[in-house]
């Protein structure tokens, strides 16, 4: 369990580093890096200084009284919304009514959308805590928990005395320190009136308010600690800092009082604003920006304590102030009460909503007078989203607007994910402005839209990003509700902590039929005759695009765009890299022409060679599409061919190239999320740069016979995090000519045996060292046409549950396989339709023989998937078999959600799970029948085992209110079905 450090560098926002934020404007006193302090893992090791002095024993005194108060708390961020993201962290709270049990915390804590948590006390008891109120504008919020919860400590609290913030008051900071053991911090007040600090654009910032400043250096995990004075006052809350410099800031307490005495008193919390951001501009400052010397006068006798006045900063359009208050206007007065302090704004304006109020204000030396209507602050805080087609959207919040300084409305995309995925790299930010050219000015009109759109619709779009309003983006998405089938409200609840969700619609509009289309290909240009046998090799080419919306296998893209090969255009079958089409969760178009798209379905995944068959309806389309002619001789090294393929432009590029290698390969493997990848492969290398920057192509003789496929494999991760390590590569036709055969009698091919080991090849000598006798190496050197090398075992994998041991070992010698000398991958073919076979290896300097059984594919192609309080859980997929000796259990876990409970708890992803309640769960059908019996909010034990076999035993919390245990099977026909459980 992790949290995230905020903090701004050189005034431009870096709460990620693949954001896109604009410049913020630094005032004079902004000047450092600031950060929440809540919130570490830069160095989750860093403590509180132990400062205390030696005054008196009044200080231990209070310490020992305050620190029955504070409380640790341990929360997630359910998922997405505003401007929070989806994550888990902790922070500090204290008590400030024991008898209600209201904890006091900051905003950024409590977050604007749901959330889970709960409180641990001094002496470690535990209480569940439910949000109740989070301040539209200011870092604070109250959260609740039972008080009969906690029998073995006598319950107190910190009375709020706000008043007695003083420069040079000595003041401590108790509170938690990256989830560790409460501790102290001491300081002295240096400043009672600076302005709030600035975290960056796109992400939580406090402002109207003055803040306290001390050189205290709290570290992560101190948000919402109470900072005290001597007689055991809280008379601030710590809220940030800085991270150049030892100063913190804290939050007067003046409004979280009035809040806390609204609660308290069954009242209403107002808050009230007019859409205006205030910053305090010294006297100087003041007057260059119009403050006459008679107003100053006026205000230094009545504030003589005071160093400025309020100054306006931004002014939202269409806000209750827009066109009365102008950026530079100083604020004089309310309602005739002068005004030197944020705190008097908002005492005002809290007092009085809906109501008009006369501003006096001064601009460019004169006086002038406006009435303004008070705004409700709440009705411009979204308290409801929408989850559709995978993405999560919410009404414009006044967080947002002011970064920007627009108006507060429209849909933001707080979660553009799924259908509405515009980028990698930023999910949020994003406004939407119109779906299916129909205007969405607000959440629900956005509703209305969505009913009407059938499954599997493509759609235009209009949206823009915030921080680039002047750039509209239009795009066309494809609405995905089959598999992401959630369409519902949340709608937060602030008597029960929980988010209410009410389903919108069971069922979306069926999609309407595809109708034959045309569409016109444009052959490939040729000067050379001796090349025009190719020019139609356009013909074979279709795009592919795929939308994977789980993670299946580890698999770690969402949507692919890439392009295949038509290998049977009378029947509908094309072939594609495994990179495109990992597995049959999915939805598939083909694409022709750049013209006409037709949905497409996964028919076949072979087990190593990297390619997946799939089929489409050919009578859908009307052009001209052509299976080309595929050879029935592998090529050689040193062989000239003629190169066609597609960029990463997706444009169509040639070239005359020459084979450099026939290699036998196996594409490295991603040791920190395995998921598949080509192995035992005699692939095709080029030396070649144009063919190592295209993804898909073909290797074709001048008369445009095929002679190999080039495609993309999928590998490691780098090392710098940068993405995913592409391997470009020829698979020979002639691997594939067998399924070809069966393709073009128009029936499916069925499972194929394969030895689940992976050989790698050596020279010679390496194997003449390691006891091959010159009798084999004569024979291997007699049949050998390109290059005389051996294959040896580098991994083999671990054994399906009920299966049998293969008893190859890592580092036997392969000689023969059923009398049959193996000098290549290719030879191992004959194990495809055969239930054992008859090795022949050297192991140890002897000769061996034998008989290794194989396996059917069909066991290894995942079937059944389920998740679990935000964890997606599945059998092993063959990829992690690959790379174990014994696997733990058939419980592996997947991938998790960053703000359920398996991540909040500790469930590690690439780890089994192997006892629930200590009930051994040998399969996921087992876990899932234990797992239904246990109720909501109950606490769970779960043993696990890591990758590299070290157990775990942890306890899980369920919250089956936001994550719902849920199932996919594949049923009788091969397709996916979805059940979801109500646990209780």
């Amino acid at each position: 369990m992790s949290a995230m450090k905020r903090k701004i560098s050189n005034g431009v926002g870096v709460d990620s580093p693949n954001k896109r934020v604009a410049p913020v404007q630094m005032s004079q006193d902004q000047d450092d890096d600031e950060y929440m302090s809540g919130e570490s893992e830069d160095d989750p090791q860093q403590s509180f200084p132990m400062a205390i002095s030696n005054n008196s024993n009044q200080w231990q005194q209070t310490i020992t009284s305050v620190i029955k108060c504070v409380v640790s708390i341990q929360f997630a961020n359910i998922t997405n919304f505003d401007t929070e993201l989806c994550l888990t962290s902790e922070a500090t709270g204290f008590v400030v009514d024991s008898k209600r049990g209201i904890i006091l915390t900051n905003r950024h804590v409590v977050g604007p959308g749901p959330f889970s948590g709960y409180a641990v006390f001094d002496n470690h008891e535990e209480a569940v805590v439910k949000p109740i109120y989070r301040d539209p504008v200011h870092d604070f919020g109250f959260l609740q928990f039972d008080p009969k919860n906690i029998k073995y400590m006598t319950l107190s609290q910190l009375d709020l005395k706000p008043e007695l913030a003083q420069v040079g008051t000595e003041i401590r900071v108790v509170g938690n320190d990256a989830g560790e053991k409460l501790s102290i911090l001491a300081g002295f007040i240096s400043r009672l009136d600076r302005n709030a600090p600035d975290y960056g654009a796109l992400t939580y910032n406090d402002f109207n308010t003055e803040y306290i400043q001390a050189a205290a250096s709290a570290s992560g995990g101190s948000s919402g600690s109470p900072v005290v004075n001597e007689d055991g006052y809280a008379i601030a809350l710590q809220a940030g800092g800085s991270t150049e410099a030892s100063t913190d800031f804290f939050l007067p307490v003046y409004r979280p009082l009035r809040a806390l005495r609204c609660i308290q008193n069954d009242e209403p919390i107002t808050r009230g604003d007019i859409q205006v951001e205030w910053a305090l501009r010294p006297f100087d400052e003041c007057r260059r920006l119009g403050l006459t010397p008679e107003a100053e006068a006026r205000a230094r006798s009545l504030f003589p304590d005071k160093i400025g006045l309020l100054v306006a900063e931004l002014i939202l359009p269409e806000g209750p102030a827009d066109g009365l208050i102008k950026e530079g206007d100083t604020l004089i007065s309310i309602n005739d009460t002068p005004i030197s302090t944020f705190i008097k704004v908002d005492e005002i304006l809290d007092s009085n909503v809906g109501k008009t109020l006369e501003f006096v204000i001064q601009r460019g030396g004169k006086e002038l007078k406006q009435s303004i209507t008070i705004g409700n602050l709440h009705d411009i805080t979204p308290d409801q989203y929408v989850d559709v087609a995978g993405a999560s959207f919410n009404n414009l919040s006044y967080q947002v607007a002011r970064c920007y300084c627009i108006p507060v409305k429209g849909v933001f995309i707080n979660d553009a994910s799924g259908s509405f995925e515009f980028s990698t790299f930023d999910k949020n930010g994003w406004l939407l402005q119109s779906v299916d050219d129909q205007p969405t000015p607000d959440l629900h009109a956005f509703i209305e839209v969505m009913k009407k759109i059938p499954d599997r619709q493509k759609v235009t779009i209009s949206y823009k990003h915030v921080s680039d309003l002047h750039h509209e983006n239009i795009h066309v998405v494809y609405i995905e509700r089959h598999w992401q089938s959630t369409f519902r409200l949340a709608t937060r609840n602030d008597k029960t902590g929980l988010w209410d969700f009410t389903d919108i619609q069971d069922k979306p509009v069926e999609p309407s039929k595809i109708t034959p289309r045309n569409a016109k290909y444009i052959d490939i240009p040729f000067e050379d005759e001796e090349k025009a046998g190719c020019s139609s090799l356009v013909r074979s080419f279709v795009q592919i695009r795929t939308i994977s919306p789980i993670p299946l296998d580890s698999f770690p893209h969402r949507n692919e765009i890439g392009h295949g090969v038509i290998i049977d255009a009378e029947n509908g079958y094309a072939l594609v890299s495994r990179r495109f089409v990992p597995h049959d969760m999915c939805d598939i178009f083909i694409i022709f022409a750049e013209s006409v798209d037709i949905p497409a379905k996964v028919v076949f995944l072979h087990p190593n060679q990297n390619y997946a068959i799939i089929k489409y309806d050919p009578s859908l389309i009307l052009a001209d599409v052509r299976a080309p002619k595929l050879s029935s001789t592998p090529l050689k090294r040193g062989e000239k061919s003629f190169f066609v393929g597609y960029n990463f432009n997706l444009r169509l590029v040639t070239d005359d190239v020459k084979v450099s290698a026939v290699s036998s390969i196996n594409v490295t493997p991603n040791v920190l999320s395995p998921r598949y990848r080509g192995t035992n492969l005699d692939c095709i290398l080029l030396d070649s740069k144009l063919c190592l920057e295209c993804d898909t192509g073909v290797l074709a003789d001048s008369d445009g016979t095929v002679r190999a496929f080039w495609l993309s494999y999928l590998g490691e991760s780098n090392c710098d995090n940068s993405g995913d390590v592409l391997y470009r590569m020829g698979l020979d036709v002639t691997d594939v000519l067998d399924i070809v055969d069966i393709l073009k009698q128009n029936k499916v091919p069925g499972s194929l045996r394969i030895l689940d080991a992976e050989f790698g090849a050596m020279t010679v000598l390496q194997g003449r060292t390691r006891g091959v006798p010159q009798e084999w190496i004569s024979k291997f050197e007699d049949v050998s046409h390109d290059e005389v090398k051996f294959l040896s075992v580098q991994r083999v994998s671990a054994p399906i549950l009920n299966h049998p041991v293969n008893p190859l070992k890592t580092g036997d010698i392969i000689l023969s396989v059923n009398g049959n000398i193996i000098k290549s991958m290719r030879d191992f073919k004959v194990m495809y339709h055969n239930e054992t076979l008859n090795f022949k290896v050297i192991r140890q300097k002897k000769e061996l023989d034998l008989i290794v059984p194989t396996i059917d594919t069909s066991s290894i192609n995942t079937s059944h998937v389920a998740t679990w309080c935000g964890a997606l859980l599945q059998a092993p997929h063959h990829a992690v078999r690959q790379l174990m000796e014994k696997i733990p259990s058939e419980i592996y876990v997947t991938r998790k959600n960053a703000g359920g409970p398996a991540h909040q708890y500790g469930i590690v992803t690439n780890s089994f799970i192997t006892h629930v309640n200590d009930q051994e769960t040998k399969d996921l059908k087992s876990f899932m029948e234990i797992v239904k019996k246990i109720p909501d909010n109950t606490y769970v034990k779960i043993r696990l085992v890591s990758f590299d076999h070290i157990p775990i035993a942890i306890s899980v919390k369920t919250n089956y209110h936001y994550f719902p245990s849920a199932e996919l099977k594949k049923d009788d026909k091969g397709d996916w079905v979805e059940y979801e459980y109500k646990n209780t």
